[in-house]
């Protein structure tokens, strides 16, 4: 069947521009929508930084950054990498091998470190080996290389520690504290300025002891091979992978080098996917789904027209080419101006997630033809697909039983339409129960599901829906006089019509609701844990850590009665949801004290066991992260230090306030080897002043303390709230679009209305009944819909029920009510002006 636009295709959409006008809004938003997520998704596949650190090494040896697990899938083994939480370092011996191949001039082990200076958190710098200056440009502007024992110091790191050659200077690193002579000052190069640490400066030792003072003997961050001059770049790397294979090192070039200075691009990639790839998913879902009932609304305006043309003698083969070819006249056009704003979207977002460190300044945004060539033929097929749908019954019957059915509304839905809709009901509420009896990621997939399939469900049993909503709201009518009676006959009368407005604002509320409040019922109970959970009078925090002897000095301050040291980090375990096996970054706290002493400034909430035992391969956890890996005391958890080293510590005791608080407590010991920073985060003082602990860093009570922890949380919150803006926002357009297009359709009866005597005001006051219908029961079905996903999901990653704020779900509420009030009231205003109409 030719689909090439026809004469009655023409006609139509220059004699009912209304009704395409909305079908074109509708295709344009999802357009929109598809766009802004294929870009990001596409950026999140192209992703890279340039190299700067090691810009002048033409090959870079270094250790995976990922941990790896391999699932059985339908099409078989199948390996997903995890972004590391800390560095994995190669043996700093692979320079010797590295060095000796042939094209290679030299092969330098790298370092990076930080390191405190005179006993000071302020005294910041950043440590590096004196080798590294062969390919970061770092020269010497006074006295020596060092030695074992020295130090050169760049021209900040002196001005901080007052110091010139030949002075010695008190150091603190890893290894511990110690004097170090000055042997020379130096000007960083490129290389080494943008790896500077936080303010402080930078400092250089000899490489035969930098591993040490890094805290990782015998281990490199990286190797960094120089070529010889006309030697490609490509064949060194080749040959240098020869030479090192079955060390584990991988042999990068090119752009693959940033990505060993920068972890941060694995995270913005795993971000950018997740935008891009699982919410783009479901917003185009969502979005082919409310444009299809959009086209299926604009068809089914137009059952008269088509009635008549069948009775006129038109067969139901040029029916459907007329349905097919007004999807080819609009949805081109919709969907390549949809592309616009959706380019627009996709970089205000990238930019968003650039301002709060998500993604790394250096990452491009990557904008191609794929995904807008994704938009428009998605619109397309949409259309397509929608209109044939809607357009097969008034093809396919007799011009009488036709004309008959455009001038009443049938009663009866289909037989595979409710069967399908059942089917889904059934569905979600299976889910429902799943997700009730699960934790972790299986409760929130499960709980996925769930909203989907009762919003497939809306969607089939729409008019069912729509004519018990009528029923009920109409006998509240009853009281508010013949307007709102008329306006509850209307409803129950039309019931297609008004379940075609309906669908968009639950569509509006369920996943706002969904996304906004699972924020909120996570930072409640986090934020209450934290809360409760610090029982320290005083906090002190260090932006470059704290001194390594900061407990024992708090400790000998006047009035304490306990000074513990936090390490703050984070592990990798394996958990089961959905049937494969995925690594959980878990929020980890090395302790360098006794579970005494912690609990004298930290309640965890202990259910199990004790925390006197946590030590050299014991460790507690939280009980949700015991659920999901099915792990209790006594067993032993398998889980990736913070550098990919494999670990299986035995489960001491298992708390309630993992959430707040960190969800794995272990032996700070267990950390040693294992993080590039070896100072402490937090130091937890219970009793005494705080003017004392000034001198260790920063200090606050427990309530400023929680505070900014949830500041901290900062962007996980926006998260939410953008999706809930993207897809809330999307489905609100379309409800306004949807009321728009069923008011202009209906001023035939509008003006009818007006002839048998009724005022303008009798007639606005009805319509503005029939939209306190439409929102009233888009709320309460998108409010229970969200209720039915989000408590099964709470209860399974907090073990409480959603916390809804009130006055927020009042906002959403009044929203809802306030758009569909202005999208009935304006164009009926507009329309009974029209007397033509």
């Amino acid at each position: 069947m030719s689909v090439k636009p026809n004469g009655l295709a023409r006609a139509a959409v220059r004699f009912k521009p209304a009704s395409f006008a909305g079908t074109f809004v509708a295709l344009m938003m999802s357009a929109l929508i598809v766009a802004a997520c294929g870009v990001l998704l596409e950026t999140g596949i192209r992703a890279s930084v340039p190299a700067e650190r090691y810009a002048n090494a033409p090959v870079v040896a270094a250790a995976d950054q990922s941990a790896r697990v391999v699932a059985d899938t339908v099409d078989g083994p199948e390996e997903t990498a995890y972004p590391l939480p800390d560095t994995a370092r190669v043996d700093a011996g692979l320079a010797a091998k590295a060095a000796a191949v042939p094209g290679a001039a030299t092969a330098v082990p790298d370092f990076t470190f930080p390191v405190h200076g005179g006993g000071s958190a302020s005294g910041g710098f950043t440590g590096h080996g004196w080798g590294s200056h062969a390919f970061t440009g770092t020269a010497l502007s006074k006295g020596a290389a060092p030695r074992a024992g020295e130090v050169v110091l760049g021209a900040d790191a002196a001005r901080t520690a007052k110091a010139g050659v030949g002075d010695t200077v008190t150091l603190e690193t890893a290894d511990g504290r110690a004097d170090f002579r000055v042997a020379g000052l130096a000007e960083a190069g490129a290389g080494d300025t943008t790896g500077e640490g936080a303010g402080g400066g930078t400092a250089w030792f000899a490489d035969a002891e930098a591993s040490v003072l890094a805290g990782h003997p015998g281990k490199a961050d990286a190797v960094a091979v120089l070529a010889e001059e006309g030697v490609d770049p490509d064949a060194l790397a080749a040959a240098v992978g020869k030479a090192l294979a079955g060390s584990g090192a991988q042999v990068l070039t090119g752009d693959d080098r940033g990505e060993v200075e920068d972890h941060g691009l694995a995270y913005a990639k795993e971000t950018l996917f997740a935008v891009g790839g699982s919410f783009g998913g479901i917003a185009t879902l969502v979005a082919v789904f409310t444009a299809a009932g959009t086209v299926a609304l604009s068809v089914g305006q137009r059952t008269r027209e088509f009635a008549l043309l069948r009775a006129v003698g038109a067969t139901p083969r040029q029916i459907r080419r007329a349905v097919a070819a007004e999807a080819l006249l609009v949805a081109p056009l919709a969907g390549l101006l949809g592309c616009l704003p959706g380019i627009g979207l996709a970089h205000w977002w990238f930019g968003q997630m650039q301002d709060r460190g998500a993604v790394p300044e250096a990452v491009e945004l990557h904008v191609s033809g794929f995904p807008l060539l994704a938009a428009v033929g998605v619109g397309l097929l949409t259309a397509l697909g929608a209109g044939w749908a809607a357009g097969r019954r008034p093809a396919r019957i007799k011009p009488g039983q036709a004309l008959a059915e455009a001038s009443v509304e049938r009663l009866r839905p289909g037989v595979v339409r409710t069967v399908l809709g059942l089917a889904a009901v059934g569905g979600g509420s299976v889910l429902a129960g799943v997700a009730a009896s699960a934790a972790g990621s299986d409760a929130a997939n499960a709980s996925l599901g769930v909203v989907m399939l009762f919003m497939l469900a809306v969607a089939l049993l729409g008019p069912i829906l729509a004519r018990l909503c009528a029923g009920l709201f109409g006998l509240l009518l009853r009281g508010g006089g013949a307007s709102a009676s008329l306006a509850a006959a209307n409803s129950r009368t039309n019931a297609r019509r008004l379940a075609s407005a309906i669908t968009p604002i639950v569509l509006a509320m369920a996943f706002a609701s969904t996304l906004v409040f699972m924020h909120t019922s996570e930072s409640h109970v986090a934020s209450e844990q934290l809360r409760d959970g610090i029982t320290a009078d005083h906090v002190v925090t260090a932006p470059a850590g704290l001194p390594a002897d900061a407990a024992d000095r708090a400790a000998r301050a006047p009035g304490v009665d306990a000074a513990v040291s936090l390490l703050d980090t984070q592990v990798l375990v394996p958990v089961r949801g959905g049937g494969e096996t995925s690594l959980q970054g878990t929020a980890t706290q090395g302790v360098a004290d006794s579970g005494a002493q912690l609990a004298k400034v930290q309640d965890l909430d202990v259910r199990e066991g004790s925390l006197d035992r946590v030590g050299p391969g014991r460790i507690a956890i939280d009980r949700t992260l015991a659920t999901a890996t099915d792990v209790g005391l006594g067993d032993k958890l398998s889980l990736y230090l913070p550098d990919g080293t494999k670990a299986a510590p035995e489960v001491v005791a298992v708390y309630g306030r993992g959430l707040g608080l960190p969800a794995v407590t272990m032996d700070r010991a267990a950390l040693d080897g294992h993080v590039t920073s070896p100072f402490a985060d937090t130091l937890l003082v219970s009793g005494g002043e705080a003017g004392p602990l000034r001198a260790l860093g920063e200090v606050t009570d427990a309530s400023g303390y929680a505070l900014a922890q949830n500041v901290d949380r900062e962007f996980g919150a926006w998260a939410n709230y953008m999706m809930a803006a993207v897809l809330g926002g999307f489905a609100a357009v379309a409800a306004v679009n949807t009321l728009v297009m069923t008011v202009l359709d209906r001023r035939r009866e509008l003006h009818t209305l007006r002839l048998v005597g009724s005022t303008r005001r009798q007639v606005l006051r009805m319509l503005g009944w029939e939209s306190l219908l439409v929102s009233a029961a888009g709320v309460a079905l998108g409010t229970a819909i969200a209720m039915i996903t989000l408590t099964p999901m709470m209860r399974g990653l907090t073990g409480e029920f959603p916390h809804v704020p009130p006055l927020l779900y009042a906002a959403f509420a009044a929203t809802a009510g306030a758009l569909g009030l202005a999208s009935v009231t304006l164009p009926a205003r507009t329309a009974l002006r029209d007397r033509g109409a």
